[in-house]
């Protein structure tokens, strides 16, 4: 592996990882059509960290608002009812199901889930779910009225996740869209509710390759990793701010579109013999 390689793939994880396209989904196709073998999980933790980076960056304010009020009301100096401090609660419900799950399901979902074929039917079957809650949604609800049972409804879609050509973010917003939410708070929840899972889940693969010595630590050295987190995150950050200006104005039918199109055309490769199915 290469400088040139390792940064290329921190480009296309900061331009799918906030995006309702899946990022799981473009590395995996994108490294079998040039031939590049899996990065190892450090690789992936380590990337995945920067793009997160880029969240807490870009949501510093707000993180810190959130995280100040939810603290000053479990000591009781500010309601619980208080917006911000709820959020705080919100967040920690909202991922409570992911953490359960992933490490429930932990061996299928690094294995058998691993596939093109599912890959290339998840990006058609949920592009077209997103468009049908796009269209159908009222778009009227804002943060503000998320209530526990939304908190978990989402929880439970950013779990759809594990599955290789779902999105996290796409299923996120899929869930808010259906229940009501515009799709500039259906986005931005989205963002804030990654947070704890993708640093959690990205501390412990670290933790497992370089404490527990669990599977290599793939062909990229330790520079070729930093350099593909700093790309990823540079780029994750302007496509954060992109993308919300974006959906404030448009819908998101472009994304469908561009899900549907490449799930055909994975099939068609894979129909072909281009490329082969599992990792």
């Amino acid at each position: 592996m290469n400088w040139l390689e390792a940064a290329f793939l921190g480009l296309i994880q900061g331009l799918t990882e906030f995006l309702p396209i899946s990022s799981s989904a473009h590395l995996f196709i994108v490294g079998k059509l040039i031939g590049l073998p899996d990065p190892g999980a450090a690789f992936t933790a380590v990337s995945q960290l920067g793009t997160e980076a880029a969240v807490v960056v870009f949501f510093w304010r707000d993180i810190v608002r959130i995280i100040k009020h939810w603290a000053l009301s479990l000591t009781g100096k500010i309601p619980r009812t208080d917006p911000d401090a709820r959020m705080g609660w919100l967040v920690i419900i909202g991922s409570l199901p992911i953490i359960l799950i992933g490490l429930l399901f932990q061996k299928q979902i690094e294995g058998a889930l691993r596939n093109l074929w599912i890959v290339a039917t998840t990006l058609i079957v949920f592009g077209v779910i997103l468009a049908v809650a796009d269209a159908l949604g009222k778009h009227r609800r804002t943060l503000d009225q998320l209530t526990v049972k939304q908190g978990v409804i989402y929880g439970l879609a950013q779990c759809l996740a594990l599955i290789p050509g779902v999105s996290r973010s796409g299923g996120t917003i899929t869930a808010g869209l259906a229940m009501g939410y515009t799709r500039e708070a259906a986005a931005r929840y989205s963002f804030l509710l990654a947070i704890p899972a993708v640093i959690g889940s990205g501390f412990y693969e670290l933790f497992k390759v370089f404490v527990k010595h669990v599977g290599e630590q793939g062909p990229f050295g330790a520079g070729e990793t930093l350099l593909a987190t700093v790309v990823a995150f540079v780029v994750g950050y302007l496509i954060i701010g992109w993308f919300l200006k974006f959906i404030s104005h448009n819908s998101y039918r472009p994304f469908v579109w561009y899900r549907i199109s490449l799930g055909l055309v994975v099939f068609v490769l894979l129909g072909f013999g281009v490329i082969t199915a599992s990792a």
